[in-house]
């Protein structure tokens, strides 16, 4: 790292790494190229020396991390124990990607999707960075039912991944405000929307990506989430200050007894919300949209992944919503879900006690931070490879 680069560009990628080139041809040509280091997170059977021949060629800084190299950057910090908190094979290995841009000191991370590309009218990452750095009017969104479908504004019925099938059919409720707290900014796509299996399959697609497609016009304006509401936060375009990292760990998918999968990203805005609210910071959503080429693929694979926690997804929310409300850091309203998630107690759920499991990792999580933060670790710490 160097003292101009303080974005993280955090990529995972086993389908099109190429997705990068995209991204830093919009930099160069908003100049933000040199404030950039990409940090690719992969497994071993994908083409990591092709990758950073990559970067090379690009002229960007950054690295790439395949699971065996993930596991040497833990245990040359003396962090071995913590390895299992990333994920093999699993999207929610981005939480690797926060280790490293906490660890690094970057003021800002972003995650990138390798289904994604810049949309050719927005500077991608300048767009995000004014977001962060908003302080004005903007509308503010909430609902009676807590919940903000970040797709309002469509013309149609069109409810994101991870909306709660209970909170549907809200009355949304928007009004206007002056904001200068913005710790998150998720920037929405065109192209394929980012819906769950079952509304894949009811919008009458078997291949994974649904028949109704997204243009630029079906977004009118910014946003941010009322205090209060909940929101999906979708991982793919998206970017965020360094300090909200302890309470946005990517939770444990796919690589688990229940095998649960696809409520990383989702899981983790709730929890981040929740935190954001009792501190009095922002949500931020809308531009700089992506285009989003969801590559085609059994809708019914999804659904299996997504079916052990659909019925979890309807109650998280409702299980931390008044959690953590005397905290007065991000670190101490995760402390205090994570605890109210790993004391169980959820049998009248189907695969309750999964909600446990995620709470111990969250409470690692934090441990793992505070093992960074010691002294020590930069004693610890050695040259990578």
């Amino acid at each position: 790292m160097t003292t101009s680069e303080d974005v993280c560009a955090i990529v995972p990628t086993v389908r099109n790494p190429d997705c990068v080139r995209e991204y830093v041809a919009n930099a160069r040509e908003f100049g933000h190229a040199d404030r950039l280091h990409f940090v690719l997170v992969t497994e071993d059977f994908c083409d990591v020396a092709g990758m950073e021949e990559m970067l090379d060629e690009e002229g960007v800084a950054g690295e790439v991390f395949g699971g065996e190299r993930r596991d040497r950057w833990f245990a040359r910090r003396g962090l071995g124990e913590y390895a299992d908190l990333i994920p093999e094979a699993s999207h929610a290995e981005t939480s690797f990607g926060l280790l490293y841009m906490y660890e690094g000191g970057f003021e800002y991370g972003t995650f990138i999707d390798d289904d994604t590309r810049p949309h050719p009218e927005f500077d991608f990452f300048g767009g995000h960075l004014r977001n962060l750095a908003h302080e004005g009017a903007v509308e503010v969104v909430g609902s009676d039912e807590d919940w903000v479908n970040v797709l309002y504004q469509h013309d149609g019925d069109l409810y994101p991944r991870g909306y709660p099938y209970g909170a549907m059919d809200e009355t949304v409720e928007t009004r206007t405000e002056r904001v200068d707290d913005v710790v998150v900014s998720q920037g929405l796509w065109t192209d394929v929307p980012d819906l769950d299996a079952v509304r894949i399959l009811m919008d009458g697609d078997l291949q994974g990506q649904a028949l109704t497609r997204l243009e630029r016009e079906d977004y009118d304006r910014d946003f941010v989430a009322a205090p209060g509401d909940y929101l999906t936060v979708c991982s793919m375009n998206l970017a965020f200050r360094r300090e909200v990292v302890p309470a946005f760990y990517q939770l444990p998918m796919d690589d688990n007894p229940w095998d649960v999968g696809r409520f990383d990203d989702i899981w983790s805005g709730v929890f981040l919300k929740r935190a954001c609210d009792v501190l009095g910071t922002r949500v931020y959503s809308g531009t700089p949209l992506c285009v989003h080429e969801k590559a085609p693929r059994s809708t019914f694979s999804d659904l299996r992944n997504e079916a052990p926690a659909l019925e979890l997804n309807e109650h998280l929310w409702k299980l931390v919503d008044d959690v953590g409300a005397d905290a007065d850091s991000y670190r101490g309203v995760y402390r205090a879900m994570a605890e109210e998630l790993a004391a169980g107690g959820f049998d009248e759920f189907e695969n309750g006690e999964f909600l446990a499991y995620v709470g111990e990792h969250m409470a690692r999580w934090l441990d793992c931070l505070a093992a960074l933060d010691a002294p020590a670790a930069e004693a610890r710490a050695t040259a990578d490879d």
